[in-house]
This record gives structure tokens, sequence and C-alpha cells, in this order.
């Protein structure tokens, strides 16, 4: 089984649903996906939405049952705060040790990809000494980046592409998600970037418009990323 990390530049950039159509697309394409979201802030949503787990299970194409959130996202906290904050108003702590153990323990022999989405960006704290940083990096899985077309996105990605580098987690692709409002067409944000990133893959997913199931309408993004 081949695995990929889903961090992103920051939060609410995309993450989820980049990680949720990647597995509808995988399924397509007649590939066995597994998913996991260990780590969840905010949980359950306060306007009583689906959470970022429920949608990676419905995206698997199975009912998000108490017991399947369970299993996919062991760590979960009602703050809608970095981890390290949130589950401190709880009285909790993240076992670093005990997240990349479960993290590199859904790593199944066999055909078929697994996806785990972090939480958060790239640097966010889990606990008094550890971020998603170290974490990917324990996880030995390459990391596929999100990223927005804000203004100021240029400069978050390239410092999320540096400092994963600089730890040596292999970069196996950039997703760039449309942001509201955003500045400049994907293109160019996409143009701008790569001068600098080199030859790595990149995807892109414009705005998508509210609705059921939005990870159904993102354009093909398999074939970018060289995961077909």
């Amino acid at each position: 089984m081949r695995g990929l990390f889903v961090t992103a530049t920051g939060t609410g950039i995309g993450k989820t649903l980049a990680t949720a159509a990647l597995l509808h697309q995988l399924r397509a394409a007649g590939q066995r996906v597994q998913a996991r979201k260990p780590v969840l802030s905010g949980w359950p949503d306060a306007a009583g939405e689906p959470g970022d787990a429920e949608l990676l299970l419905c995206a698997q194409g199975l009912e998000p049952t108490p017991e399947r959130v369970d299993a996919i996202a062991p760590w979960r906290f009602r703050a809608p705060l970095s981890p390290d904050m949130a589950a401190a108003r709880e009285g909790r702590a993240i076992d670093f040790a005990q997240l990349v153990a479960f993290t590199r323990g859904a790593l199944e022999p066999g055909p078929g990809w697994l996806l785990v989405e972090g939480v958060g960006g790239v640097c966010v704290p889990l606990d008094a000494s550890h971020t998603v940083l170290d974490w990917i990096a324990a996880s030995g899985l390459p990391a596929l980046l999100v990223a927005g077309s804000y203004l100021g996105t240029l400069s978050h990605t390239l410092t999320a592409a540096a400092v994963l580098r600089a730890r040596s987690v292999p970069l196996a692709g950039l997703v760039l998600s449309e942001s509201a409002g955003s500045p400049v067409p994907l293109a160019e944000t996409r143009r701008a970037l790569l001068r600098f990133l080199g030859d790595v893959p990149c995807a892109e997913i414009p705005r998508i418009a509210p609705g059921p199931e939005p990870w159904t309408r993102v354009p093909p993004l398999l074939g970018a990323l060289g995961m077909l």
C-alpha cells in the first residue's frame, strides 16, 4: 500500500476537500483506499455540520458511524484550536509516540492507497514539544501539500515546502485550492510557485459551489499528481 500525508500551509485551506476528492477518484479508478484523520479539533461541529472524519468516510462510500469515526480519528477535541491548546482545555494531551504508531500502523501490505490527513498547517503544535512537522517526519510518509491562492500564499507555500525538505520529508506533490477572492488565476500562482519548487507534481482545485458531496465535483487530480 502506498501512502501520503496530506498537510497544508494553514487552517481552512482545503485539505479535507483535497483528501476526499483523492479518495473518491482513487476508488473510481478501481484502487483500494484507506483514510485516517488521527487528530481533529473543533469536533463536533458547532453548526452541526459533518466533521472532517465523517466527510472522509463518506468519500470512501462508508456510513460515518461513531465506531468508524473512532477508528480513523481517535484524538478528537471540542475546541477549534491548535491540538495542544484544545487538548489542554479538556485536561488531556496527545501521546506523540502513540500517534506515530497509529499512523504507521495504518499502512497495510498489498495494493492501494493510504491517505493520512493532518491537522491545521505544517508547523501547528501537537503537544508541548512536537508539531505536525515532527509527526510527518516520524510517519515516514511523503507529504502532499495543499495551498491556497490568497494574497500571501507564495511565501506561506514556499516556507512550508522548505521546512518539509529540511526535515528530509519527500514533497510528493502540491495541490492548489482556489481561495475566495483570489487576486490572480490559479495558473499564475502555479507558475510562480513552480519557479522555485521545480518539477513537483501540481494539481488545481477551482472554487467548488456549495452543495452535497463537493469532492465529487473536483476535477481529476490523479494524473497531475502522478497517482495513476
